[in-house]
């Protein structure tokens, strides 16, 4: 009997069985790290009332998010308004953020004015109050400003109006490689159909929406409702804020419901990182955990 072919004969079957099994593994880790189906940051809006306080630190931000598990952050300028152009300041947000390997990804701009102000000169200089926060965000690598849609007059008034300054701040915006986004925020702007209308007239890559779960309230009695208003300003999104209220259409507010919400997010083919924004400490626990559990479930 020839007893060496078959030892060959079981060794290259044992070396192909070895191979395979090799292969499985590395697939198997693969799929293991994929990228998840979002990710996770967390806005500075959400320890609002610590910072204005003083018991954290504007420079301590991206240690606090660090600390808490998150690593993606959003600024907020109030907790730096007279930063933005202090290079010095600036280097030490980076720095910071790049010691606790926090990526910053948005500056999120009040206070500098109206972007739709029906007076040219002024809704002018609101676009130049804006302009050195975007030096900012592309200093400290952000991706994005976002602001506010303010403006006045009839529908179709403001949505002229508030294109007009939209566009001429994304216009320098994008020479920065800079995006111009805007929230809901109250207003017509908590009105998905009037800011679908605005960014849309803007036409252009660098201009689109932060979509706020929480912030469909229109003025007092009138809003609209959350899952759809998410589901239509999608389409545009550069992120997304989380609260964990939302609104329906008769103005009544109601807890969130994560797997529905987020399944709106991700059918649109979303996968950049969800911001928690609300409830200071407790909230920002509760909010990741909640994120982490839907990110599970529907994974």
């Amino acid at each position: 009997m020839n007893h060496s072919g078959s030892t060959r004969r079981q060794f290259i079957a044992q070396s192909a069985l070895a191979a395979t099994a090799l292969c499985l593994g590395e697939s198997s880790h693969a799929a293991d790290k994929k990228k998840p189906l979002f990710d996770i940051s967390l806005a500075q809006w959400t320890i609002n009332r610590e910072l204005k306080s003083g018991k954290i630190d504007n420079l301590d931000f991206a240690k606090v998010a660090h600390d808490h598990g998150i690593f993606a952050i959003e600024y907020v300028n109030q907790f730096f308004m007279e930063k933005a152009a202090d290079e010095k300041y600036l280097a030490e947000m980076k720095q910071r953020a790049a010691d606790h390997g926090v990526k910053s990804l948005i500056i999120m701009c009040d206070r500098e004015g109206n972007i739709g102000n029906p007076d040219n000169a002024k809704r002018q200089q609101t676009v130049d109050n804006h302009r050195k926060w975007i030096d900012a965000a592309r200093f400290l690598g952000c991706h994005s400003i976002r602001v506010n849609a303010a403006s006045a007059g009839s529908w179709d008034e403001q949505v002229k109006l508030a294109a007009d300054g939209l566009a001429r701040l994304t216009e320098f915006g994008a020479k920065q490689d800079i995006n111009v986004i805007v929230e809901n925020h109250g207003g017509l702007s908590s009105n998905a159909d009037w800011l679908a209308e605005v960014i849309q007239a803007v036409n252009h890559e660098r201009c689109g929406t932060l979509p706020d779960f929480g912030n469909f309230r229109i003025k007092d009695g009138e809003s609209y409702d959350s899952y759809r208003g998410i589901k239509k300003l999608m389409k545009w999104a550069k992120g997304v804020s989380v609260k964990d209220v939302v609104w329906d259409d008769k103005a009544k507010q109601s807890p969130l419901d994560y797997d529905r919400m987020l399944k709106i997010v991700l059918d649109t083919g979303f996968n950049g990182y969800c911001g928690i924004e609300h409830g200071g400490f407790e909230g920002l626990n509760a909010s990741r955990k909640a994120l982490e559990d839907a990110r599970e479930r529907l994974s």
